[in-house]
């Protein structure tokens, strides 16, 4: 008898035999690293037998892969990237993804770059970008750096920094750690 495929159960059984070829893994292959019956793997994945915590540990790791990446849920999230705007800072922005403590956003700033005595903000970390459109203007404690389209920048950000739109808008990638992300990313408490 089937089992009742619930839309992630059925995502997670697609993917265990997706990743299983992809892999060039018979089923007795794949049965003999994760100390299965090559009958009962193919149960599991046709939905003719219900999938054990253990057995899917034991699975994901045979893959090469974690329990959490493999039954994560598929949403149209992961797919379309949404924009964000913040009018009062000039940034509108694409978050890219977040692994690793790590973020990639593509960022179309209007702005130019803060003035006055708290402009310039520090933190902990790196930050890199690359310029895709525009000219970026980045202010590195007393330096003034114009970045140009195709040019990138990396610096240390615990060097008071700030960066702005140099004679219209400008569009850039960039790549923040957890405490980047946090400043650049989202809008000042």
């Amino acid at each position: 008898m089937k089992q009742e495929d619930g839309g992630l159960d059925a995502l997670v059984r697609k993917r265990i035999r997706g990743l299983r070829v992809a892999m060039g893994l018979s089923l007795d292959d794949l049965a003999a690293r994760c100390y299965l019956s090559p009958s009962t793997l193919s149960r599991i994945e046709t939905g003719h037998r219900r999938i054990s915590l253990d057995q899917l540990t034991s699975i994901a790791r045979a893959l090469g892969t974690s329990l959490d990446q493999l039954v994560e849920s598929a949403s149209d999230d992961d797919v379309v990237i949404r924009p964000r705007h913040d009018a009062a800072r000039g940034v509108t922005m694409w978050t890219l993804k977040r692994e690793s403590g790590v973020t990639a956003a593509k960022m179309r700033i209007t702005k130019p770059a803060p003035t006055g005595p708290d402009a310039l903000k520090a933190h902990p970390g790196r930050d890199w970008f690359t310029v895709l459109s525009g000219t970026l203007v980045l202010l590195l404690g007393d330096r003034r750096i114009l970045v140009e389209t195709g040019q990138a920048a990396e610096f240390s950000t615990m060097i008071p920094h700030a960066f702005g739109a140099h004679g219209g808008p400008a569009e850039i990638l960039g790549i923040f750690d957890h405490d980047g992300g946090r400043t650049h990313l989202h809008a000042p408490e």
